[in-house]
């Protein structure tokens, strides 16, 4: 096994690459199979315990939830290819859902100004 950090696309937060000697067949059921996927990756951590986009044989994706406040939630991507070894080139990628990162910031609270006069 072999790892390394690439980044996938521009606007990804974090992406991790494995090489595994493995079958593409044998990681997939690992990710894709509940019951293997509970060993490394507990539903308590999933927002759903069910993906939320699968492409059979070579990508799923779930929903993560921090377990602390603010609960704030990420995007996990687990994709699988074969390599040139006849192994499995298997791809992490965590995207930040956090839609306050992308919302403009009020210049002002917003609220009522409750100022007194002296």
């Amino acid at each position: 096994m072999s790892d390394a950090i690439k980044p996938d696309h521009a606007d990804a937060d974090l992406v991790l690459e494995y090489e595994f000697d493995a079958p593409p067949e044998k990681v997939w059921r690992a990710v894709s199979i509940p019951a293997l996927r509970e060993r490394w990756l507990p539903d308590c951590d999933l927002a759903r315990a069910e993906p939320e986009a699968t492409v059979k044989g070579e990508e799923v994706r779930y929903r993560l939830r921090e377990s602390e406040p603010p609960f704030r939630e990420s995007r996990v991507t687990f994709r699988i290819e074969p390599n040139e070894a006849g192994g499995t080139r298997f791809r992490i990628i965590q995207e930040v859902c956090d839609n306050r990162r992308t919302r403009p910031q009020a210049a002002n609270t917003n609220g009522r100004c409750l100022m007194r006069a002296a």
